[in-house]
């Protein structure tokens, strides 16, 4: 089977892939649009004529973010509510306040996210980084899915990373509080999970209208590298000694451009459960290559252990009570 690819270069901007669409009368939702791939994913969106929702952590950022937004599209059709991820109880309000302003959603991008933080714990007691990417979003989906459905068809985008790679999932101790914390495996966890979540919510939904796919935008210096030092973004060859981001990176405008495709491109009508990444659809990583930059492993699209994440994850919650 032939890949799906857009009929646009990689790098082309977010905005380019909706210049010929109208999304006039659709309601997106895009979680982290105050900062960083957000922004210029409500951009497009917004400069396409979607009416789109922003659930932030910082409202007053927020809401200096949609008014500059509005004015640079002409489209002032953007509301802003506060969501904290790594809080069921925020996620609960933020999902109440968005279904009383869109009873159907066409688009829900679960953009936001953290990157190799500290170790922490969420206000319900989940580390940090899957309690935020991947528990978060879950249970806002979860709960946004009667608007999905009643807008159908109806597209979900989760956001994944290169970082996959790094980590399936801690199946014993997803919360790291037996294994000695690392960073860039908890991140690397947070980011199969978000790939898994993409699949089985497809595999549940896509025959009632909603289908779901994985996006690994490219490496883009945003605020995501905020827990990076400076040194350590060297080491890793992610910037030059002059703070200049690796050729290979691409600007924010770039980076939210395959979000931007998997939600309204007419290549996807109707297909999900697939990791995109480079405007096409993404194909098994290569592990004789020692330095690969496209493709992903194949943990993340797992079949088996999708299904057993999703019961992990309704179990996890549940047990909070939230």
């Amino acid at each position: 089977m032939t890949p799906i690819k857009s009929p646009l270069a990689p790098r082309a901007d977010a905005a380019d892939l909706v210049k010929d669409i109208d999304l006039k009368g659709q309601t997106a939702v895009v979680t982290g649009g105050a900062s960083g791939l957000g922004i210029e994913t409500v951009r497009a969106l917004l400069g396409a004529g979607a009416r789109v929702i922003m659930p932030v952590r910082d409202t007053a950022r927020g809401e200096q973010v949609a008014r500059d937004l509005a004015q640079a599209t002409g489209n002032s059709d953007v509301h802003v509510l506060h969501l904290d991820l790594s809080s069921l109880a925020s996620v609960r309000q933020a999902a109440r306040e968005i279904l009383a302003l869109a009873p159907q959603i066409r688009m829900l991008i679960n953009n936001a996210g953290v990157m190799a933080t500290p170790q922490g714990q969420t206000a319900d007691g989940f580390e940090t980084q899957f309690g935020t990417n991947h528990l978060g979003h879950f249970q806002l989906t979860r709960l946004l899915l009667p608007a999905l459905m009643a807008a159908a068809p109806a597209r979900v985008v989760s956001l994944s990373s290169s970082a996959h790679r790094l980590s399936d999932i801690h199946w014993d101790d997803p919360n790291f509080r037996a294994t000695p914390y690392d960073p860039w495996q908890a991140y690397g966890q947070s980011k199969t999970a978000n790939a898994l979540f993409a699949a089985e919510l497809n595999r549940r939904y896509a025959d009632q209208g909603v289908t779901a796919n994985a996006v690994h935008p490219g490496g883009i210096m945003t605020g995501l590298q905020k827990h990076m030092p400076e040194g350590e973004a060297q080491r890793r060859g992610w910037i030059d000694e002059n703070g200049a981001p690796h050729p290979a990176f691409k600007t924010p405008a770039q980076g939210a451009s395959t979000s931007i495709w998997a939600a309204t491109a007419p290549e996807l009508d109707g297909v999900g459960g697939l990791f995109l990444e480079d405007l096409q659809q993404s194909t098994p990583l290569d592990e004789t290559n020692p330095n690969p930059m496209f493709g992903y492993k194949l943990h993340a699209l797992d079949a088996d252990s999708a299904r057993r994440l999703w019961t992990l994850s309704e179990d996890l919650i549940d047990q909070t009570g939230k």
